[in-house]
């Protein structure tokens, strides 16, 4: 069987209108051959009547703090709300669709309600559905525990969904339909001559996300590029070719090669806040230890992560802001913040030993006047902290730098 997953989105899904955009897609894929799985994610955004965060409000109407396995429980909806009316849809166009959850489907998970990790994914029940001519539609978002309890994957969870069953179906293909055209080399409500990406690598999509793009989880492209299947960003509401993701960049002759582009990309990730923690020049270094032991204890994770002889800097996210000061003034730290910061970073699978990146980064931003607060690097990304107003700026003037219009 030549296998496809087609993963939707809640705009892709919120709407009899669009949903017949969704319908065409599948039976696109029928037509060339594929056996199609389709993925939903719950109808809508926040404010519409069965989105996820809509859900979670209702139950924390009831109590704000409300435990994390019956919050599981009400999130758990929106998917099958959702994948009930979209294999409705189906059945009215003729298609033999099957609803299944999560769960039903065979995402076996963790016990880590909110936030659940797959051990394994059993496609037995799938496998047979398609076998005998069947469309399963699988709720994105949801697991299941081995003992029966229901979990949901976390932000992004319906793209690891489609993922993991691409995996275990041995798809040939997994596209992700959104509502824009493909994956961008910036947000084009920044930079309004941003592109759309024909290809990017795996890697470079996952530091993407991992540094603020909101293009697709980041644990969906790990899956994927573990069995080497190829993923396709793209929307529903047209019939651009969307971004493709894999481990090779094709090029025009046809050849096959690694990437030896510089820069693929510049993204963005607000609500940062840098902390310096002031240390006296002769302390040792077991102090750091203690800083970032002080963090993991308390759930927090860092960023940006500089030691020097007297000082520790590094970043958290706001939210757990006051949470990290805390903790550290209770160890007698002296400690500096400096709030309503942002980290803006260049993303490229060529950065890797090429002279002068560092000195192309650094100059577009002070040329710019931008100040730069702190820095960090690998092979495949540059990033810097700057102040929130500065965000736009900088991320106008890298992409500039980097030649990402041309």
């Amino acid at each position: 069987m030549r296998i496809i997953v087609q993963k939707f989105g809640g705009t892709s899904v919120a709407s009899p209108e669009v949903r017949q955009m969704v319908l065409s897609k599948i039976e696109n894929a029928r037509q060339q051959g594929y056996r199609p799985v389709v993925v939903v994610s719950a109808m809508g955004r926040k404010g519409d009547t069965y989105a996820t965060d809509t859900l979670i409000g209702v139950a924390k109407n009831t109590y704000q703090h409300i435990a994390a396995r019956e919050l599981d429980q009400i999130m758990y909806c929106g998917e099958i709300i959702s994948a009930v009316v979209m294999a409705g849809t189906m059945q009215a166009a003729g298609i033999d669709a099957v609803m299944l959850t999560g769960g039903q489907a065979g995402m076996i998970t963790d016990n880590n309600f909110n936030n659940g990790r797959i051990l394994k994914v059993d496609p037995s029940r799938m496998l047979n559905l398609l076998k005998i001519g069947k469309t399963p539609v699988v709720c994105g978002f949801q697991g299941m525990t081995v003992d029966g309890e229901l979990t949901t994957l976390g932000r992004g969870g319906s793209d690891t969904t489609a993922a993991a069953l691409g995996a275990a179906l041995n798809a040939e293909l997994v596209e992700i339909y959104t509502d824009v055209d493909g994956i961008m080399t910036a947000d084009p409500r920044i930079v309004k001559n941003a592109k759309i990406l024909d290809q990017i690598s795996y890697g470079e999509v996952c530091q993407l996300a991992h540094q603020g793009a909101k293009v697709i989880h980041p644990r969906a492209v790990e899956i994927a590029m573990q069995k080497n299947i190829p993923l396709v960003v793209k929307s529903t509401f047209s019939d651009a070719p969307g971004t493709l993701i894999t481990n090779v960049i094709q090029k025009e002759t046809g050849e096959t090669a690694v990437s030896d582009k510089v820069a693929t990309g510049v993204t963005y990730l607000p609500g940062v806040m840098q902390i310096k923690v002031i240390l006296d020049a002769a302390t040792t270094h077991n102090e750091s230890f203690k800083v970032f032991r002080a963090m993991a204890e308390s759930g927090i994770s860092v960023d940006l992560i500089n030691v020097h002889p007297g000082l520790i800097m590094f970043t958290v996210m706001e939210e757990v802001a006051d949470t990290a000061i805390a903790k550290l003034a209770t160890l007698g730290y002296e400690v500096e913040t400096t709030r309503n910061c942002a980290k803006v970073s260049v993303v490229g699978g060529g950065m890797r030993e090429v002279p002068g990146v560092m000195a192309n980064f650094v100059e577009a931003l002070s040329f710019n006047d931008i100040p730069i607060l702190q820095t960090v690097d690998s092979h495949t990304s540059i990033s810097v902290l700057v102040k929130n107003d500065d965000v736009n700026r900088a991320v106008t003037a890298l992409h500039e730098r980097f030649g990402l219009s041309n």
